[in-house]
């Protein structure tokens, strides 16, 4: 026998759905369990070898602002997956939408349970090139999804600083750019 959801109550509709969940162990005990719910997500860390940067955006997270105080969080592109979209045609529509750039081929990096102990999030994470030609707007988000989104180009070895420096907490973030500091190191010189 394994672990069974034998109750799923909605307690919160909004942009994420939380829901208690009545689990049933294999040995009869039952357990309640939280569990938020606002759909899969994907992220791209756009970077241009030639120039050693990359394209990050920057926005205000009201987690963070609640939690610490922080008033904007620097981190990759990222978005949820909508409709009949997969995770790589977020990431395209979201690099145009938020930073402006019309991405070509993504380098699949991982993806993994954003939070499993609370929800139900799955993230899909790329590596794009870019070049400064592929700068084909501004970027900033769509107006219609009140989203104050800045788009912000910093140098590799700049990023690295960062977040050594904690200066990056977002844990895609941070992945991404791991993830290129390990497949191409030369780029952090």
């Amino acid at each position: 026998m394994k672990p069974t959801v034998i109750k799923l109550e909605r307690t919160h509709e909004r942009w994420a759905t939380m829901s208690i969940a009545t689990i049933r162990m294999p040995d009869g005990k039952i357990l309640l369990r939280d569990v938020e719910d606002h759909g899969c997500a994907a992220a791209v860390l756009p970077y241009d070898p030639l120039r050693k940067t990359a394209l990050l955006v920057a926005q205000l997270r009201a987690a963070e602002l609640v939690a610490v105080g922080a008033t904007e969080s620097l981190e990759a592109i990222a978005g949820l997956v909508e409709g009949e979209d997969d995770a790589a045609a977020t990431a395209k529509r979201e690099a145009l939408e938020e930073g402006g750039l019309r991405l070509g081929a993504l380098e699949h990096v991982a993806t993994a349970w954003s939070m499993p102990g609370v929800s139900t999030a799955r993230l899909t994470v790329y590596l794009a090139e870019y070049r400064a030609k592929y700068r084909v707007g501004d970027g900033g988000g769509v107006a219609h999804e009140d989203e104050e989104v800045r788009v912000v180009e910093l140098g590799l070895k700049e990023l690295a600083a960062l977040m050594t420096a904690d200066g990056v907490v977002d844990m895609k973030t941070l992945v991404l750019v791991q993830a290129l500091q390990l497949r191409r190191p030369e780029l952090f010189d």
